[in-house]
């Protein structure tokens, strides 16, 4: 046996595809224009992976076409060099986390929480983790990159494909009826409060897998639209549409748990700030203690049946989020609260 360890790395080295040739850069945009992730009033070149297509990371990952953007990191789909090309899951998505991103490593140690746990609820298959994990050394350090199955887009986008921003009723019952059994395996089976909830944190899945293999087809052969920046690193311009939906088979999906929240014990609760503004919980507003229920609220419901947020009013004439309005609202529409919240 002594004979045959040292060849393993050379057989898997063997048994690695060779990197894809990519199309020749497409023609740079014009510097003054801003492009995805320079959208961000705080974005710092600095602080972002140079990521441009065809690198090939942790000696397995090529990258192919960015196809999102955050604050704090970038999203690329890529070829999984180790798998055979011609089975989907050779496709990957590779979230490359910012190095000044604290948040990738707390979202990596939920999802592993969420990974090493009974799999056996009916609602783990509704929550999505990730299943790599490696570090890509760049001009400014290191930074984190998180492997995940690929998905088809988040619910806000998908939800546009249809007349006025609303999806069918009998879809909106099978997804809300998804999200909450994923919510009670998150609650019950891991007790994480997710408190970011949110249409852009629902993805749903690729209705047929020819879907992603027609789009990563066509992306071979086509150049990706790029900027340089005032520093040098190069921007390029997100391509995330996947077409027409072809049937309504998409399985909804929990994302992104950069924010997410464990609370071991019965009697643990939080007490900071959470939610995004339009969904924030009047537990939350009112700066006191929550748990899981905040979720539940949180869930956007009005927002897969009307395609528009429940309560509107938030922000003042400065633009700036108002507690009193957001309760205002509330009120009007609820009436009072209960005396044990106030």
């Amino acid at each position: 046996m002594n004979a045959i360890r040292p060849s393993i790395p050379r057989l898997s080295a063997l048994l690695r595809k060779k990197p894809f040739p990519m199309p020749s850069p497409g023609p740079p945009l014009p510097p003054g224009i801003l492009v995805d992730e320079e959208i961000s009033p705080v974005y710092d070149s600095k602080y972002f992976y140079p990521a441009k297509p065809g690198e090939v990371l942790a000696d397995r990952y090529q990258t192919l076409v960015k196809v999102g953007w955050g604050v704090f990191s970038t999203v690329w789909l890529a070829h999984d060099l180790q798998r055979h090309i011609e089975k989907p899951e050779s496709v990957v998505t590779l979230k490359i986390a910012n190095n000044n991103a604290s948040s990738a490593g707390h979202e990596r140690g939920v999802e592993e929480h969420i990974s090493a746990a009974d799999p056996s609820h009916c609602g783990r298959s509704l929550i999505r983790t990730s299943f790599d994990f490696f570090e890509v050394k760049g001009p400014e350090g290191s930074y984190s990159c998180l492997v995940y199955p690929p998905m088809r887009e988040p619910l806000s986008m998908y939800q546009r494909r249809f007349d006025d921003r609303k999806m069918p009723l009998p879809l909106i019952k099978t997804y809300i009826r998804a999200l909450l059994t994923g919510l009670d395996n998150l609650h019950k089976e891991y007790r994480i409060v997710y408190t970011d909830l949110k249409l852009e944190n629902i993805m749903v899945s690729f209705e047929y897998p020819t879907v992603l293999a027609d789009f990563m087809n066509s992306e071979h052969e086509k150049s990706m639209a790029f900027k340089i920046d005032s520093t040098g690193r190069p921007v390029y311009q997100s391509r995330n549409d996947f077409g027409p939906l072809k049937c309504l088979r998409s399985i909804p999906q929990l994302v992104d748990f950069g924010l997410a929240t464990r609370l071991e014990e019965d009697d643990d609760w939080g007490t900071w700030p959470i939610q995004p503004d339009y969904y924030r919980a009047p537990e939350v507003i009112l700066g006191n203690r929550w748990q899981m229920p905040t979720d539940i609220w949180n869930l956007s419901l009005w927002d897969m049946i009307e395609g528009k947020e429940l309560f509107r009013h938030i922000y003042n004439q400065q633009g700036r989020y108002d507690a009193k309005l957001h309760l205002a609202e509330m009120i009007a529409l609820l009436g009072p609260p209960p005396p044990e919240v106030i």
